[in-house]
This record gives structure tokens, sequence and C-alpha cells, in this order.
């Protein structure tokens, strides 16, 4: 059988859950070829945890500015975008003008123009990008999408949507280039992308108008030296002040993260520890926003990255009747620990309101693994022979579109105290 080839791009905190896929689960149909990123020194250490932790050889590394190179050289069917999310367009765009289709992770990019770019190159190369929403596979996010569409509660007509980042892993967007509203769009981008495609998913529509709100109100100096907080420190890594500090991550206590970034910073100067306190920070940690759909359904949504526990809180009320869901997910730093532990389930409930009978809880299936379950689905569906799927939870570059859409028009209303209409923000017909 002749194997597919895979070339990866970025090879930092998710780029594991891939390639470890690739040479175990689905070696048989699959090959691992090479690797591409600005660190040589962290892509030494992949190609190290290849040959020790998956019994596979190491393959040839490429820095950033030799991405051609590698494709000619290595010619990969398949190229895995798991770079800084502002570079994302750069190689998806390049990888398909060269011929190889495109695995990217969330978000597809993180503004207007990159995304139309993105659209461009598509319609250019007749090339085909994937975007790897995990969330829509978990097995209660499925669910979700099975009851809305047998109209157990009629046509949804409104949606209340909370999502709760906790201490650590919402305090880790803070830590890292995430920070910078220019590397990652805000978690309106980088992270609610999730969201917002679960939300397009769930209701089968796309999002019409956004109006939205949010400030750094918890993090960052300012609101420290608020909550009467007196030392402070620009890393976690030999700061004394850092020791004290609950919210600091020590790089040289936990040997994978230490190797990924800590021995490699020489590189790049990249410092992965920095303090959630500290100046520079140009995201919001508080966030609402209020969408309406093509179908008519208007959501309203809240993102803060500093609670006590770690999951949503969804409600719909529809024709027919409620539909009322509580997910709670296990708290993770990315990279600085197990991938299965990675948003995996706590606890899920779930119940049906219908309007003139007795409320139900759903019985639901129980996943295993990342993200609710859904890591080990996606990865199925990805790299294996996909199975019919009547929800149709493989996402496409318009699904990708469409999610971020919603955060870049989000961000756009911050900015501006306006809202916005998605169709005039882009100007793309898909």
């Amino acid at each position: 059988m002749l194997k597919k080839k895979y070339a990866i791009v970025g090879v930092g905190g998710r780029a594991e859950f891939f390639y470890s896929a690739l040479v175990t689960t689905f070696k048989e149909t699959s090959e691992l070829v090479a690797f591409c990123d600005v660190n040589q020194t962290r892509m030494d250490y992949a190609n190290e945890l290849l040959r020790g932790k998956y019994a596979y050889h190491p393959v040839a590394t490429y820095k950033s500015e030799y991405f051609d190179e590698m494709i000619r050289d290595a010619k990969p069917d398949t190229v895995l975008v798991c770079s800084i999310d502002r570079t994302h367009h750069k190689y998806i765009i390049r990888a398909m003008e060269m011929g190889c289709d495109v695995i990217s992770e969330k978000p597809m990019t993180i503004d207007e123009e990159k995304c139309r770019a993105i659209i461009e190159a598509i319609e250019r190369t007749g090339k085909n990008l994937r975007v790897t929403f995990n969330y829509r596979y978990a097995p209660h996010n499925t669910k979700i999408r099975e009851l809305i569409m047998d109209d157990t509660i009629g046509d949804v007509l409104s949606v209340n949507f909370e999502w709760l980042l906790n201490t650590e892993h919402g305090a880790d967007y803070f830590r890292r280039w995430h920070r910078d509203k220019r590397n990652s769009g805000g978690l309106l981008v980088h992270k609610s992308t999730h969201h917002f495609d679960l939300m397009n998913f769930w209701l089968g529509s796309r999002p019409e108008v956004v109006f939205a709100m949010g400030d750094l109100k918890f993090y960052g100096k300012e609101n420290a030296e608020s909550h009467g907080i007196t030392e402070f420190y620009q890393r976690a890594y030999g700061s004394k002040s850092a020791e004290n500090d609950p919210f600091a991550l020590h790089l040289d206590r936990n040997e994978h993260l230490k190797r990924m970034y800590l021995d490699a910073e020489h590189e790049d100067g990249y410092q992965r520890d920095q303090s959630v306190f500290g100046d520079n920070i140009s995201i919001e940690d508080t966030m609402n926003v209020m969408v309406k759909y093509n179908n008519k359904t208007v959501m309203n949504y809240s993102l803060n990255a500093y609670m006590p526990w770690e999951g949503f809180i969804i409600v719909f009320n529809g024709t027919k009747g409620r539909l009322e869901v509580r997910i709670t997910e296990k708290s993770y730093v990315n990279s600085g620990g197990s991938k299965e532990n990675e948003g995996a389930l706590g606890g899920v409930e779930m119940v049906v309101y219908p309007l003139f009978n007795a409320p139900y809880q759903v019985e639901l299936q129980k996943g295993t693994g990342g993200h609710g379950g859904g890591d080990p689905v996606m990865l199925r569906d990805i790299f294996d022979k996909p199975e019919p799927d009547r929800f149709n939870r493989a996402a496409s570059h318009i699904d990708g579109a469409m999610s971020i859409m919603t955060g870049i028009a989000a961000n756009r209303s911050i900015k501006t105290g306006l809202p916005v209409k998605i169709d005039e923000l882009w100007r793309v017909n898909l």
C-alpha cells in the first residue's frame, strides 16, 4: 500500500499530537517525512522524541526560510500547519501553490485579509484545506447536533453560551506568544474559533451580524496593582518573586517544557514563562459577544479566562422546548503533561425540557481522550478512511473561515463600538 506523506511546519506544543499519531496508530497508511520550524533545537528534540518515545526514525529538518526546499526534497502529499497563528496563511498558501493539500491547526488564520488570501489560493490551486476542529467529534457535542437536527426542541430561537477558562489553562495564554494580539488575533479568534465553529455546526447556520465588548480586566500589571500585588517579574525562570506566584510556570521543573522551550530559547529569544501580570499584554481576558445567524437565531456568548473551573454552560431555547448543557473539562498547561489530558472530559449534564412534558436526562456515549473525547475520533477521520457521517463533522476551509469571521468581527466591534456585518467585513461569497 502506498503511504501518504506528511510534513509538519511548527513543532511546538500541538505538533506532537499529530506526529505521534502518524508514526504509531496510522503508520500503515501514513509516513512522516519532514519537520520545519524557526528553531532547530526544537526540531532536534522532536526527532529525539520520534526515535526514543515512538520508535520511529528521525526525519529531515528545515528552518522556516527553507520551507520551499522542504517540499521539493521531501515531496509531502499534505502539509500540517501548526505554527504560530499569524503565519498560518503563509504556509497554507505556499504549500498549496507547490502542489500540496493542507491540514491546519485552528484558527485557520487571524484576520479577514489573510482569510481572503487563503480562499483565493484554494480557488487558484484547486488544493484541499482542512481545519482541525476536534471539539465537533466529542460525543457530547455531536449529541447536541443530533438533538437539534432531529427537531427535539424545534427551531432554535436563542442561545446563551458561557465558556470558562480556569486559572491554569486560561492563564497560560497570557504567559506565551498568544498574549500579543498580532500573533493570535486574541482569544476571540485563537480560542473562541472552537466555540463559534461549534455554534455553526450545531445550528447548521452561519453568522450574519456580530456585536462585542471586551477588555483586559484580570491579567496585566495595572490590574495586578489594583488587586494589591506588589512583587513583579518579567519571567518565572530565575526569579525569586515567581516562587510565591501561583500563576508562575516553572519550565525547569518539567522536563518536556524545559527541552521544548527553555533549552531552545537561545535561538529565537522566545520565553514561554512570562508573567501573566506583566506589561505588553494586548489581548482581552473578559469578552461578551452577541451574534445573529442567517437562520435568525441569536446567541449571547461570554468567555472569561480566570475562572475557578474549566468548561462551558450552554442553553438552547426552541419552539418545542429547551436544552441545557453543563460540561466540565480537566485543566491543563499546553505541553505540560499527557496529550490525553488536554481538555479531557470531567463531567456532563444534558437535560431536555419539552414544552408540555416532563424534563429528562439525555443518555450520552462516554468519550475518552483529549478535548472531551474528540481527539482520537478526529484523528481517525483525518488519517484513516473516513466513514459516512450524517453530522458532517469534517471541517473544510469554509468552516474554518466562518468560525474565525465571528471572532474577527467581534474584534472589530470591540474596537469601534459598532455591530459588524460579516459579509461587509470581508466581501467573499462562499
